[in-house]
């Protein structure tokens, strides 16, 4: 802690190629109601100004550190370098995507919410993203629920609380604890991460706008949500955690749900990807790691389905055809299913 009892904060930036948006993320940090911080930004071989920019603004202030990579590594491990640089003394630790910035008062509001509540692991809060907010909280007179209801509730299809790293302010020791925080390589593990800290924690939520998660087109999520991976993400952590948290009934007939959404997203990749093979390949093998089979008879009853809404809405129907084929590997910017 500082001289006036404030605990420290890391905040980590894991970075990539990120000269478009990396100042504004930089200076969201800096100007922090929140001072007792150290800022650690980790350049994973960037071959564009992105060093160049965090070097210019670790000369201005001595609580920025810059950590370059030997060599390139994938998106969620260049996360895990990350975070396994925090400060042993960091009592909390702040991940910021260098795409994203948060707004002056995060930190403070984060921190007193955890400093109240010692049985909270995670703090979340709401996120402009796009023109839209993200995040279906808690109800508003609640801050602090069990991490066994908030898992349980999510598994199941409910609220959405646990957003994007850049909404999230996780306790060091929880993120100590594990040589890999984010557990695989999936671009959505960071929710894996969620259900994994909460199986013995509380989550709290502050009920305000705290960062901007910012949405363009080359985004992994955005090609996540074309290619429905997000739902295969979110399958895996069901089949995951769903034993412990749903009963036999819900958690087949979620499973049931996640698969039927998961086909409905790939029919659109019929026409945009029909011979690639290494796509369906990987199709075929991340479902394989869960246990479960690819259907052909799955992905032919979505087709069938799209083809009726055709039938009883032509034009409607043309039109996203027509899209379709015009787009073809262009990717709009989209940030999960609740901001679509």
């Amino acid at each position: 802690m500082n001289s006036d009892g404030k605990p420290l904060v890391s905040v980590v930036t894991p970075v990539y190629n990120g000269e478009d948006f990396l100042a504004e993320c930089i200076e969201s940090i800096l100007k922090q109601t929140y001072q007792n911080l150290e800022y650690i930004i980790v350049n994973n071989c960037s071959t564009d100004r992105t060093l160049e920019i965090a070097l210019e603004y670790a000369k201005r202030d001595p609580r920025i550190r810059i950590h370059t990579n030997k060599e390139f590594v994938g998106v969620m491990e260049n996360h895990n370098i990350a975070l396994s640089l925090i400060s042993p003394d960091a009592k909390y630790c702040k991940l910021v995507c260098a795409d994203d910035f948060i707004f002056p008062e995060c930190l403070t509001r984060m921190v007193d919410l955890a400093e109240a509540n010692p049985t909270v692991s995670l703090v979340g809060s709401y996120s402009v993203v796009g023109n839209k907010v993200m995040n279906q909280g808690l109800e508003y007179e609640r801050r602090v629920v069990s991490g066994t209801e908030i898992c349980r509730a999510t598994l199941a299809g409910g609220p959405y609380v646990f957003g994007s790293p850049t909404t999230l302010l996780y306790r060091g020791d929880l993120v100590r604890k594990k040589k890999h925080f984010y557990p695989n390589s999936s671009p959505h593990c960071d929710t894996t991460a969620c259900y994994q800290s909460l199986e013995d924690s509380d989550f709290g939520f502050v009920h305000q706008v705290l960062s901007y998660t910012r949405i363009h087109a080359a985004s992994q999520t955005s090609r996540s949500l074309r290619f429905g991976t997000i739902y295969l993400a979110t399958l895996g952590d069901v089949i995951r955690f769903g034993a412990k948290y749903l009963s036999p009934i819900e958690l087949k007939q979620r499973i049931a749900g996640l698969l039927e959404e998961y086909y409905r997203a790939l029919v659109p990749t019929l026409f945009t990807h029909t011979r690639n093979r290494k796509f369906w390949q990987q199709q075929r093998r991340e479902l394989q790691e869960m246990g479960l089979k690819f259907s052909r008879t799955m992905l032919f009853r979505a087709v069938l389905l799209k083809g009726l809404r055709l039938v009883f809405n032509p034009s409607r129907g043309r039109k996203r055809l027509l899209e379709i084929w015009e787009k073809g590997e262009r990717i709009e910017g989209q940030y999960y299913r609740q901001a679509s």
